[in-house]
């Protein structure tokens, strides 16, 4: 049964079916052949809906629509003038504040592919004009895109944690950590590349243009202090942070900075309705067919085929790394998280791991196979934007890859790197 499943999957998405698709009939397939024939549909009904009933997922749509309402006014790129004010005149500054750009969107938007469009469109022509070949300059955004999936507020940590039942608020904080190792990590590499090519330097900034740029960004930066502060100040649920960055972000756009118009946000609510409605198809897709692979015991087979119960905590850790890596290589990390979880989740149990470390690891590891040749969505997404080939997209990614599989490896060998703010902020 789960090979004819499978079989059927990837036959249509060799068909250039979309995911949701062979989700939809691998679990319908699935249902008919377990539980013989349509009299027993309203089973799988019920999984649908089960998969998108968590109040928690409230938050998607809303951090889709405030990161949607920043991009389209003027918040990212005062994000972005404010870190240019302050290195882009060092060696690879222009390089390092792209890194940490997409650092401080990522803390506002929680969407990698957001932050490859809101960062990239208006940094990528100076980088190529100071000097930097396109290949970096499209890997460096891509890449660095990936700390928008660990730094909170994160889609891809929601749903881990709804799918998980682990504490939202714990994974957003636990994944601070890793994320400000990438972009130093990143603006190291930066530095060094810039070095080695010879990239002349951008005119250093006066004092009066960085407190101007530290004073027009002072309202983007509230989005920060409403998540994080907000959520472990005890003031907000995540959920409730949400729909407060949704409120700031329509009162900086509409009000103080006047770049939206009411119709403006109409369509831009159109926008994230669309995109809302594609996620949450997957989620119940992926509900429903985590359920029938749990229900035909798929799972367990496979799992004692690699003898992952004689594993110790690290050598499961390795596995569930490498097997959320190879998937998001191929297929959208949001089925990945939603198929892959509660087949790894027994033995998660089994050893003692901690479900947040867990969930760091996933989703520092779903964030490479976005950007990871040779189908993930951050490259389509550059393709896309920057209307470059394939090719020239992929050509600069070996070294930024080998950096965060780099961070990925850490993570495993010294878990606080992830753990330590979580335990400060919530010691027992």
């Amino acid at each position: 049964m789960a090979l004819t499943i499978f079989l059927i999957m990837i036959v249509l998405l060799l068909l250039g079916f979309p995911m949701k698709i062979p989700l939809i009939i691998g679990a319908f397939v699935g249902f008919f052949m377990m539980l013989g024939g349509f009299g027993q549909m309203e089973t799988m009904v019920q999984q649908f809906m089960a998969g998108i009933r968590p109040a928690s997922l409230i938050a998607v749509p809303m951090f889709i629509f405030a990161a949607d309402i920043m991009t389209r006014g003027q918040s990212a790129n005062r994000l972005i003038d404010l870190v240019m004010a302050f290195v882009g005149h060092l060696r690879g500054g222009l390089a390092v504040s792209t890194a940490a750009a997409c650092t401080m969107f990522g803390a506002v938007s929680g969407s990698t592919q957001a932050t490859v469009v809101a960062v990239g469109s208006p940094l990528r022509p100076r980088m190529l004009s100071a000097g930097y070949k396109d290949n970096f300059v499209l890997a460096l955004i891509v890449n660095a895109s990936d700390i928008a999936f660990l730094i909170p507020p994160s889609i891809g940590m929601i749903i881990y944690g709804v799918v998980s039942k682990t504490s939202i608020a714990e994974l957003f904080i636990a994944g601070i950590g890793p994320g400000v190792l990438i972009l130093l990590l990143f603006s190291a590499y930066s530095v060094i590349y810039a070095l080695r090519h010879n990239v002349p330097t951008e005119p250093k900034a006066s004092w009066s243009e960085r407190l101007t740029a530290s004073y027009r960004a002072i309202w983007p930066l509230g989005f920060p202090v409403i998540i994080i502060g907000g959520i472990y100040g005890g003031i907000f649920s995540p959920t409730e942070a949400a729909a407060a960055c949704v409120l700031y972000a329509l009162i900086l756009e509409v009000i103080v900075f006047r770049t939206l118009s009411l119709g403006d946000v109409y369509d831009t609510a159109k926008s994230t309705g669309l995109i809302t409605a594609v996620v949450f198809i997957l989620v119940a897709a992926g509900a429903a067919f985590s359920w029938i692979i749990s229900f035909a015991q798929i799972p367990q087979q496979i799992l004692a085929s690699i003898g992952i119960d004689e594993m110790g905590p690290t050598g499961v850790l390795f596995v569930i790394s490498i097997a959320f890596f190879i998937g998001c290589m191929f297929v959208d990390p949001i089925v990945v998280i939603l198929v892959m979880v509660p087949i790894f989740a027994p033995v998660v149990k089994s050893v003692g791991l901690d479900p947040v470390l867990v969930g760091t690891i996933i989703t520092l590891q779903v964030a490479i196979g976005s950007a990871t040749p040779p189908f993930g969505c951050d490259i389509f997404t550059a393709i896309a934007v920057f209307k470059r080939p394939y090719i020239e997209v992929i050509k600069g990614t070996p070294p930024f890859i080998a950096i965060l599989l780099g961070v990925s490896v850490a993570l495993i060998f010294f878990p606080q790197i992830a753990l330590f703010l979580r335990d400060l902020a919530f010691a027992k």
